[in-house]
């Protein structure tokens, strides 16, 4: 529930950049979109107990993505970012999954640059962390090489919604011809970050969820503990 209002919000704020001109207002509707990112923490957090180290944990890795983002900037798109965000959501579930998402591109824009584009970006990784949480159960999103296709095909998702973005507000004029066109010309970038995605996500699969999964259970992090309640009767 509470990460269906925060992705509301983002349409609302997307809409808005691309048709109304809000790119003059890029950078208030980029925090609207990072507090809306913290309502599910939040809805959570009014509903279960959550302590102070579970903030912590999550900006954490929030940190660590946005960093891996920074560090490799002269390398386009080869970034362990969107590898990061899967594995929380696999691992803590899709709220988690969503606030590192859209937390971790507001954060690296703060060194590359805010600007029209950061909302996408955020609703981008976002939706990245929320689809591997929602996947999470399945005993296949815990198999290798399912997951190197699926960080294949996230490096897709991800550029062609931010293709979405730079056709509607940049593109003149506007056909299938140019569309099309605009999409081929990104297709280097895509697969450089869906392969990337794919190469992290089999090799540092395992052994990130086991470090994860160790500090969820020794901190009852993510509604761990409801869970252990839950089988206990």
């Amino acid at each position: 529930m509470g990460y269906a209002i925060s992705i509301g919000v983002f349409v609302l704020c997307l809409v808005w950049i691309t048709f109304f001109n809000g790119d003059q207002h890029y950078l208030i509707l980029s925090f609207i979109c990072l507090a809306a990112s913290m309502l599910p923490f939040y809805w959570h957090f009014e509903t279960r107990e959550s302590e102070a180290r579970e903030i912590v944990f999550l900006a954490v890795l929030a940190t660590v993505a946005a960093l891996g983002r920074v560090a490799m900037a002269a390398v386009p798109d080869v970034k362990p970012t969107s590898f990061v965000i899967v594995m929380t959501g696999l691992t803590l579930g899709p709220e988690a999954g969503f606030i590192v998402g859209s937390t971790s591109a507001v954060v690296s824009n703060l060194f590359l640059g805010q600007g029209p584009w950061t909302p996408w970006q955020m609703f981008a990784w976002g939706a990245m962390g929320i689809s591997a949480g929602l996947i999470r159960n399945f005993k296949i999103a815990h198999n290798r090489y399912f997951l190197a296709i699926l960080g294949l095909v996230y490096g897709f998702l991800f550029g062609w919604i931010m293709d979405l973005w730079y056709v509607m507000v940049y593109v003149q004029p506007l056909n299938i011809k140019t569309f099309i066109a605009a999409y081929l010309a990104s297709f280097y970038f895509d697969l450089a970050h869906g392969v990337t995605t794919a190469i992290l996500l089999y090799l540092f699969y395992q052994s990130w969820y086991r470090i994860i999964t160790r500090f969820k259970y020794k901190y009852g992090l993510a509604g761990v503990q409801d869970e252990i309640n839950q089988q206990s009767f």
